[in-house]
């Protein structure tokens, strides 16, 4: 698999803490591994869209669609329970 960054998901992940943005990285290793690596608990967000989501940590998920070969990471938000 392959993956490709939106314009929204860049800017938003240029302003996160670093230690943010290292979670990220290692949760993105994972993701290439397999969509269904435990720790990323990725489920479908919203079918309509196809929009994916998965966990950095507790407190950040990100987005993203799975098109082809590629995975398209929509965005990278706070997440709230």
């Amino acid at each position: 698999m392959n993956l490709r960054y939106t314009e929204l998901f860049r800017q938003n992940f240029s302003s996160l803490p670093k230690v943010i943005k290292d979670k990220y990285r290692k949760q993105e290793k994972f993701l290439l591994i397999s969509v269904r690596y435990p720790s990323l608990r990725a489920k479908k967000y919203d079918e309509s869209g196809d929009v994916w989501q998965a966990r950095v940590d507790d407190h950040y998920r990100f987005y993203f669609q799975i098109e082809s070969d590629t995975y398209v990471i929509v965005n990278i938000l706070p997440h709230s329970d």
